[in-house]
Formats: structure tokens, C-alpha cells, sequence
């Protein structure tokens, strides 16, 4: 019998992948590693939204980001600004910001910072002398956008939507799902591949070894520099990259 597979996202985006999986015959455990816990609006953060129409582009990096962002835009605009370029990271992003009506660009290449400055409109973007760009993302969240549009002369201005915290009962959480049988994990963030380093605590010798699928390159380093065997790039964190990569590398019985 194969290990089940350990999935760390929120409870409902693990329910939702579990059961695509399920039809592929592949058992998952539900253990999030993340617990997202909303800022509260500031007198700068609600300036920001009421300055929107001064920025050229927003770049929106999670879907939760998109989700709350969204809920202060709908209290402060009665309807967006018009003339702003919208990026989404990817799919599962742009998605939320498409069902509010938003015009979306995402990469096709790749879901992440370097994938989304390649989009065409970029080199545009970063000639303009003026240019503003809002980032809605978590606090600490890909510093990589930021600092290219900087180079470049631009000016940046970051909207913190949320933190993303440990959850306390997770070491605890972590040893019963191994005890349920969880031997494979997908992990989608660099932040949530430390937690789950941090709550292994004394049975990370064993963990490390675990198959572990990654979104991509930079968070494949970080898994092989903490001592991770078997990693596994899903050039995506989106539910179906996800479940193309590990169909394609199956844990074997």
C-alpha cells in the first residue's frame, strides 16, 4: 500500500485537490501548514487603495491576496479605476480576480516572479518614467518583484493583506498524519516547507526523506538545502500542475 499523500494548503483547497486525486487512486491527508490570519486595515494601507487610479499596474500574488484586496477595493471604489494593468501570478490568482470582472494577465511560461516580468507588457511597463505599481501580497511576500521594478527606476508601494503563521497545534497535527500513514507531502511555499521543518522537529531525519512536489526552482533549493532527497518540481501551484506532477512520479505500493 503506497504512503498517503500529505497536502498543506488550506483545508478547502486540500478537500478540492483530495478529491481529484482520489480518481487517480491516490489517498491524501489534509494537514495545513499556514495559518492565514488577515491584517487589519491601517490609515497608509486604506490611502494606497484610495490613491488606486495612480498606479499602472496592480500585481496580485495569491489568491488570498486577490480575495482581500478585493474586499477593500469593493468598499472604497464603486467601481475599479479604469486603465490599470492587472497580473496575477497564476491561474488560481487570476481566477478570482476574473469572476470580479477584472481584465487579467498571467504568465504562460511559469508561476512565479520571474515567469510574470516576461509577460510582453513589462518592457513597456518599466520604460515609463513614472511608472507606480501597487503588489497586493502577505507580509514579506516576493521581495523579487519588487526590487526588479525599483531597478528599473519604478516606484512600488506594497499592500500586506495578511500574515502567514504556524499553526500551534501543527507539530502535533504533523506526528498523527505520519502515524496515519503520510509518507509524501506537497509543499507550495518556501514558508511553508520551514514549518513543516520546524514541527518535524526530531523526525525530520526520517521526513526529509518523504517524495516532496515544490512549485518551482527556488523552493526546490531551499528543500535540497535543508536536507530534502526527493524532490519533485511542479512548475505550478495551481491544482492541476500539481496533480500532473504527481501522477507523473507516483509513490510506489
Amino acid at each position: 500500500m503506497s504512503a498517503a499523500l500529505l497536502l498543506t494548503r488550506s483545508d478547502g483547497d486540500n478537500r478540492r485537490l483530495a478529491e481529484r486525486l482520489q480518481t487517480q487512486g491516490i489517498g491524501a491527508i489534509s494537514l495545513p501548514l499556514l495559518q492565514i490570519d488577515p491584517q487589519p486595515e491601517t490609515a497608509a494601507q486604506r490611502s494606497l487603495m484610495l490613491e488606486l487610479d495612480r498606479y499602472q499596474a496592480v500585481m496580485v500574488v495569491s489568491p488570498i491576496a486577490a480575495r482581500l484586496g478585493l474586499e477593500r477595493l469593493d468598499a472604497l471604489w464603486p467601481q475599479p479605476p479604469a486603465a490599470i494593468e492587472w497580473f496575477a501570478v497564476g491561474a488560481g490568482t487570476a481566477a478570482v480576480l476574473e469572476d470580479y470582472g477584472l481584465p487579467v494577465q498571467i504568465p504562460l511560461d511559469g508561476q512565479d516572479s520571474e515567469a510574470l516580468l516576461r509577460l510582453p507588457a513589462w518592457q513597456r511597463l518599466l520604460s515609463l518614467p513614472d511608472l507606480r505599481v501597487l503588489i497586493w501580497r502577505g507580509v514579506g511576500g516576493r521581495d523579487h518583484l519588487a526590487a526588479t521594478i525599483r531597478d528599473a527606476g519604478g516606484r512600488v508601494d506594497l499592500l500586506e493583506l495578511y500574515e502567514r503563521n504556524m499553526p500551534a497545534t501543527l507539530a502535533q497535527d504533523l506526528a498523527t498524519a505520519a502515524e496515519q500513514g503520510a509518507g509524501a507531502i506537497v509543499i507550495l511555499s518556501g514558508q511553508a516547507l520551514q514549518h513543516w521543518r520546524r514541527a518535524a522537529g526530531t523526525t525530520w531525519e526520517q521526513q526529509r526523506h518523504w517524495r516532496c512536489w515544490v512549485p518551482g526552482v527556488r523552493v526546490a533549493e531551499l528543500a535540497r538545502e535543508l536536507g530534502c532527497t526527493d524532490v519533485i518540481v511542479c512548475h505550478g501551484a495551481d491544482d492541476d500542475s500539481v496533480l500532473a506532477a504527481v501522477t507523473a512520479h507516483p509513490l510506489t505500493p
